[in-house]
């Protein structure tokens, strides 16, 4: 059985999966402009935290939270097991792989891809546009990839296009300039590599 709260506005088009919680002042399948019509699924057992703000055109899984005003823009690809925290922006076309966490004020841009089991610190910044205000930004954006199991340090800010190896450590602060291979732990501005990661 869900709960909605009467405050929540939960517009067409919007399908829930079983226990279901929907807080005050949520706002569920909110249109986009020139795209009517767009189908928005959320799994079964979701928490949707009071203020959160979720655009058509969602595909996400089971197990979804959100901590308060969470906003996710549209058309993204969601697994099952993801949290993303308070005041958090997740905007549009991006892929979050299953068992991911996204802490609080996370800024996440279009055309990012976020794997398996990864976990982001709290103000992390992703970036996309490599040339911003340039006359062909729109044309030109790419966001981030990181591989399944890596982990960014809070405040860390990464540089559009960047690919984060699968098991790699982004200590908390860093810059990360440049592609970052599998299992090592980088840091600093710019990040580098200080160690290896064994198993």
């Amino acid at each position: 059985m869900n709960y909605i709260s009467e405050s929540a506005i939960i517009h067409p088009n919007v399908l829930l999966g079983d226990n279901v919680v929907i807080e005050d002042y949520c706002i569920i399948g909110s249109p986009v402009k020139g795209k009517e019509g767009l189908v928005t699924t959320i799994g079964a057992n979701a928490v949707i935290r009071s203020g959160t703000v979720i655009y058509a055109g969602n595909k996400i899984g089971d197990n979804f939270q959100t901590g308060n005003k969470a906003n996710i823009r549209e058309n993204n690809e969601i697994g099952d097991n993801v949290s993303i925290g308070t005041l958090s922006v997740i905007e549009h076309h991006i892929n979050i792989g299953s068992g991911t966490r996204i802490h609080s004020q996370v800024f996440i841009p279009e055309f990012s891809i976020l794997g398996l089991n990864t976990w982001i610190g709290p103000n992390v910044v992703f970036t996309n546009a490599k040339y911003p205000q340039s006359p062909d930004v729109k044309n030109n954006l790419v966001g981030p990839t990181l591989e399944e199991n890596v982990k960014i340090g809070a405040n860390s800010t990464l540089l559009p296009g960047i690919k984060i190896g699968r098991n790699s450590l982004v200590g908390a602060a860093s810059l990360v300039t440049k592609d970052v291979e599998d299992n090592v732990v980088v840091a600093g501005h710019p990040a580098l590599v200080i160690r290896q990661i064994d198993y």
